[in-house]
């Protein structure tokens, strides 16, 4: 009977098993989030340094510095072999929902830049259907409560219950961007790149967090049996 690995022992095994897809000496695009850390450990451990690294949130970034690495900006790079990021949930056609971390618009700027997303994930991630975790939309603060009557309204076939983020203090949670994040309850996205194209048209929204037209090329996933890799 394989052992009982704990999460954080996925996320590592995941996270060490996506540096097969980088190639020393050129730059690479890096996510954020727990899993991803992982990641950029052993990116710093890699006997072949690559070039350096286009980040899509500050701690990724401090982190990467940390380790010698050259973060570049966005506007510096053309293209990228590849971006290595976490997800919140993964379905059977590699379409993702991102942005738990609330760096979803950065993270999907990267990610445009990339010939490949490679993603990490334990299994736990792994779903039917895009839905269950709170879907993450970036949105000028102005604009929160028509964006949640949208959702409440049901117009893209699926309703849900829009609740705008909060800090620990208890005021609106900020991004890096300077904007606000509603996460959505209750969702079931059954064709994510309709979706996600209809939503990204409604005034007011930054990103939407379901990756569909940037979506995984590989995704990693973490079991007690090791790494499985899944290709889309």
């Amino acid at each position: 009977m394989p052992r009982a690995y704990t999460q954080d022992e996925l996320k590592a095994e995941v996270g060490r098993a996506a540096i097969a897809y980088v190639r020393p000496g050129t730059i690479v695009g890096v996510g954020t989030g727990s899993t991803v850390a992982y990641f950029i450990e052993a990116l710093g451990a890699m006997p072949e340094p690559v070039a350096g690294a286009v980040s899509s949130s500050e701690r990724s970034t401090a982190a990467l510095r940390a380790l010698g690495i050259t973060v570049h900006s966005a506007n510096e790079v053309e293209r990228l072999d590849v971006y290595v990021d976490g997800a919140d949930e993964v379905d059977p056609g590699g379409h993702m929902i991102k942005g738990g971390g609330a760096a979803l618009t950065r993270e999907k700027i990267v990610a445009s830049l990339a010939d490949r997303f490679i993603c990490i994930a334990d299994a736990s991630k792994l779903v039917d259907v895009l839905g269950a975790f709170p879907l993450p939309v970036e949105v000028i603060p102005m604009a929160t409560a028509s964006i949640a009557r949208r959702f409440a309204a049901g117009l893209l076939g699926t309703s849900g219950e829009a609740r705008l983020r909060l800090a620990a203090d208890g005021t609106p949670f900020v991004t890096d961007n300077g904007q606000h994040i509603l996460d959505v309850h209750g969702l079931r996205i059954a064709d994510p790149v309709a979706f996600e194209s209809a939503v990204n048209d409604w005034p007011g929204v930054v990103t939407v967090g379901v990756f569909a037209h940037q979506k995984a090329s590989v995704c990693l996933v973490g079991t007690p049996e090791g790494v499985r890799t899944l290709t889309f």
